[in-house]
């Protein structure tokens, strides 16, 4: 009995001997991956092709498909036959046309030789829509002869074009006076741009400001108007009227405007090409108009 009880204990204390008394050392952290060199030097990627997509676009007056071919970089025949156009047919003001393949949207701002134009006039419409087919039509109303009164229109977006769009109207090209501004003989001498909006109330996009720095300046460099001849409408002696509104920012419009400069875009006479596509240069200054399959989406 003594000898299996003697067994026993040497059992239990060998067990006890055999727990740990302290936590294992720790193990070696196992080999970082081998960093990769740095390549070399990769040649540069082909810049992205920009998206196309057919949308829809709603004449305005005096746009003509020659225009809409540079507006959109198609082609014209591809706008004729999407549309079952006649070649020598005039396009309707207001009749929606399907644009195939349509790059991002821009502005065709004409330039013709004429030495009348010593101004620039700018507008507000005192409106919180238009453009320049709501206008034409407006002014058609009141009796102006040759439709839309000014030459410019520049867009907030609101209906048939995109934010910051500009619309050369058939008063311009046709280089015909104006009905804009009666006061000191203007509707003779000055070009009349328009921007949607009303600035008693509210403020210009920033889309729109950028287009109309852009405008002036290319209207200012090919006419030779100097900055001191760019007058508010109600800046013109004898004009009644606080258009283009109290809030108009005059002072960051000419900060913009001689911080601008526009002299080595490319630019053509109204002789020898009446429309002349200012893309390249125009996107480096406006951002582009957005694809939303609307008038335009640029």
């Amino acid at each position: 009995m003594k000898k299996y009880i003697l067994i026993l204990a040497v059992l239990f204390f060998s067990s006890c001997a055999t727990a740990p008394r302290h936590p294992p050392a720790p193990t070696a952290p196992p080999p970082k991956p081998a960093v990769p060199h740095a390549p070399v030097s990769l040649p540069s990627q082909p810049a992205p092709v920009p998206s196309r997509r057919d949308v829809t676009h709603v004449v305005a007056p005096g746009e003509t498909v020659a225009m809409l071919s540079q507006m959109y970089d198609v082609p014209a025949g591809s706008i004729v036959s999407a549309n079952h156009l006649k070649k020598s047919a005039a396009l309707s003001s207001g009749r929606s046309l399907i644009i195939p393949q349509a790059s991002a949207a821009r502005s065709i701002i004409p330039l013709f030789p004429n030495k009348k134009w010593k101004y620039i006039i700018v507008h507000h419409s005192a409106t919180q829509e238009g453009d320049s087919l709501a206008f034409n039509q407006y002014h058609l109303k009141r009796g102006f002869v040759g439709g839309v009164g000014y030459d410019f229109v520049i867009d907030n977006g609101t209906l048939s074009k995109v934010d910051g769009q500009i619309e050369a109207t058939p008063r311009w090209l046709k280089q015909q006076e104006g009905r804009h501004c009666k006061a000191s003989h203007m509707n003779q001498k000055a070009i009349g741009v328009c921007l949607v909006g009303n600035f008693n109330q509210g403020k210009m996009t920033e889309h729109q400001m950028e287009a109309l720095v852009y405008l002036v300046e290319i209207l200012c460099r090919y006419y030779k108007i100097p900055e001191k001849h760019i007058l508010g409408h109600g800046k013109v002696p004898e004009a009644d009227t606080d258009c283009p509104g109290k809030a108009f920012p005059w002072q960051e419009f000419h900060n913009r405007l001689k911080s601008t400069d526009v002299s080595g875009m490319p630019h053509g006479t109204g002789s020898t090409e009446p429309l002349i596509k200012l893309k390249g240069s125009l996107v480096q200054s406006q951002p582009s108009f957005k694809m939303d399959g609307r008038v335009g989406t640029h």
